[in-house]
């Protein structure tokens, strides 16, 4: 007896066979599709008091930047900051002489680069002026700098005095053209500086 002969006399045997290992083929398939269903989920209070604790402790402990001691600059950036530590002293020699009278004001010992002293509460939107971002106006603002005019009426030295006091700045008033835009903004012409400086 040969295969064929077997298979058609046993065809449904066969048949029944092949159509159990079929059902099987697909049980494996559909079960390795189906995601796992999660019964329990775990919680940190599974592992015991001790992870608890340790986790609150770490979420009422101060931000680290909290307790980091401060920075220590090298020695080889003290000469690119040592104009900070003037334009810090200057700012706060200017606001010691506008809180007492005028009377117990002592003279300054430097004067700062500018001809118009600017009434106190008199102060001009500095950042109008190409070049000028918020690190120089604040520079500036400590230097008792707050006016068109005053820039307007700098000289030659006090561009260069100035420049002692900017640090990694130094040159800016001059490339910048400061003083001619301060001029036309202190004057209030708009359209000519727009039209050589740009919009504002």
């Amino acid at each position: 007896m040969n295969l064929v002969q077997l298979i058609e006399a046993n065809w449904p045997v066969f048949a029944v066979v092949l159509l159990v290992v079929l059902l099987f083929v697909v049980w494996l398939i559909g079960r390795a599709t189906r995601p796992k269903a999660r019964d329990r989920r775990p919680d940190v209070l599974d592992e015991g008091a001790a992870p608890a604790a340790r986790n609150q402790a770490l979420i009422d402990a101060p931000p680290a930047a909290a307790v980091l001691p401060p920075q220590i600059l090298p020695t080889a950036a003290a000469g690119t900051f040592a104009g900070v530590a003037e334009v810090i002293a200057g700012g706060a020699q200017y606001e010691a002489q506008t809180a007492r009278p005028a009377e117990a004001v002592a003279p300054v010992a430097e004067p700062t680069p500018t001809s118009i002293v600017a009434e106190p509460g008199e102060v001009d939107d500095l950042r109008r002026i190409k070049g000028l971002g918020p690190k120089l106006v604040t520079t500036l603002h400590a230097l008792g700098i707050t006016r068109y005019a005053q820039i307007a009426a700098w000289s030659d030295a006090d561009l260069d005095d100035l420049d002692t006091k900017l640090g990694a700045f130094a040159g800016r008033p001059r490339r910048d053209s400061w003083v001619e835009q301060a001029r036309l903004l202190a004057g209030g012409d708009t359209a000519a500086y727009e039209e050589k400086f740009g919009k504002l």
